[in-house]
């Protein structure tokens, strides 16, 4: 909006009112402040949200793959023709043969659900999301014959163990004897602890070579299921439409999506809720604006009368007010963002702090599936958020603006 150099200065000084409207001051600085807040609540929900979804599609899909080829009934036999016929899928960049179990650990009289994992070697030490996190002692030791296993930091608390402790895997489907099916029970020693960050994996994971796996649960040489990673996990399904004739009645595919939808699909939703919600403080902000704008035009009535018999148009008056309501929502949106970028980037230290003032647990892993407080903020939404801020404080600013542009010189200064 270009003013002209006089329509400037007075914009200028109805921003900084005199001695005598300090009550318009203060009420201009509770909208700036409002729309300062607005800006970066909006910023910090949608950041950590962002983090939030990131973070847990990049822990999940590490561990799981952007889909899985699950035998049916839970054993996959022929598994190298599914994994050569996977591999030869145009779009597929991997196909890895795991077996995935619920079972039973114990460790002094301690007793756990756990989620036996068994990979091959080479896919244990080279899988990003368990090797950059373990935390004590090395896969390395994870070996075939070995006996060595790998346990979630969570399940090691749980049960008390560290590295080198014996834990004991129970299999309730052992040998069947005269007096029923006996339990299969083995024990193996705790060769590396490591910490994803997702509670649920952290947890319940016990990973060891696929060859004890398939020992341990009678399997011979079969898997449960194929884990899949292709070029886009976004089109997952479009990649892996040839690949399901080829393995129906054997096994069935399940993607990604699939297999977290109740997850993704929540978040997805309370994203949305979240953003309309937090537009609403903007929004306040915007009718704080439109209040400050009316009260500054009540006061400054005479001088508007003045100004009109000087010369000043009616689109003059109009540029001003709109120029003196949108450099507050400028302003704002300005610090609002700055106070989301050092929200954003203290964060945790800001939730430790809390926790530590209040006594209170603000981020259980066991609920919000994460150790730590995530966050990714997005430029496209960023200035989404900026673009909306600043059309609500400019829309805020007409009928203000309109009712000064309005003011009749010749009613208010005929008793002056």
């Amino acid at each position: 909006m270009l003013l002209s150099r006089y329509e400037s200065m007075i914009a200028r000084r109805y921003l900084l009112p005199g001695r005598g409207e300090r009550f318009i001051v203060l009420v201009a600085g509770f909208s700036l402040g409002a729309v300062m807040l607005g800006v970066a609540a909006l910023v910090i929900v949608m950041s950590v949200m962002n983090g939030f979804r990131a973070e847990l599609f990049d822990k999940i899909v590490g561990l799981n793959g952007h889909a899985v080829v699950q035998g049916v009934g839970g054993r996959l036999p022929d598994w190298q023709q599914v994994v050569r016929e996977a591999r030869a899928t145009p779009g597929v960049t991997e196909a890895t043969p795991l077996i995935e179990q619920p079972l039973f650990a114990t460790y002094n009289g301690r007793a756990e659900f756990i989620l036996l994992r068994g990979m091959r070697t080479q896919d244990i030490r080279q899988n990003a999301t368990i090797q950059s996190k373990v935390v004590v002692g090395s896969l390395s030791s994870v070996t075939p014959g070995s006996n060595n296993v790998a346990i979630g930091a969570r399940l090691a608390e749980a049960l008390g163990a560290t590295i080198g402790s014996q834990i004991t895997i129970w299999n309730p489907q052992g040998q069947s004897t005269p007096f029923g099916t006996v339990p299969r029970q083995v024990s193996y020693t705790v060769g590396a602890i490591f910490e994803v960050g997702i509670y649920d994996y952290d947890k319940a994971y016990v990973i060891m070579p696929i060859q004890d796996a398939q020992t341990l649960l009678l399997m011979g040489d079969a898997v449960s299921m194929i884990e899949l990673e292709t070029q886009n996990a976004d089109r997952v399904g479009e990649i892996l439409a040839p690949l399901a004739p080829k393995v129906q009645g054997d096994a069935i595919i399940r993607d990604w999506r699939q297999l977290n939808a109740e997850l993704f699909d929540a978040l997805a939703v309370e994203r949305v809720a979240m953003f309309v919600v937090l537009c609403i403080i903007i929004l306040v902000a915007a009718f704080n604006i439109a209040s400050s704008l009316i009260m500054l035009v009540r006061a400054k009535t005479r001088d508007i009368a003045i100004l009109r018999t000087m010369g000043a148009s009616r689109g003059a008056m109009l540029r001003i007010f709109m120029t003196v309501g949108t450099t507050i929502g400028v302003l704002g949106t300005i610090a609002g963002l700055v106070l989301g970028s050092v929200f954003l980037f203290y964060r945790q230290a800001v939730v430790n702090f809390v926790q530590f003032v209040t006594g209170q647990n603000l981020w259980d892993p066991s609920i919000r599936y994460l150790t730590e407080l995530p966050s990714k903020p997005d430029p496209v939404e960023i200035v989404a958020i900026v673009v909306i801020t600043l059309v609500m404080t400019f829309l805020a600013t007409i009928y203000p603006a309109y009712k000064a542009a309005s003011t009749d010189p010749v009613q208010v200064l005929r008793y002056e």
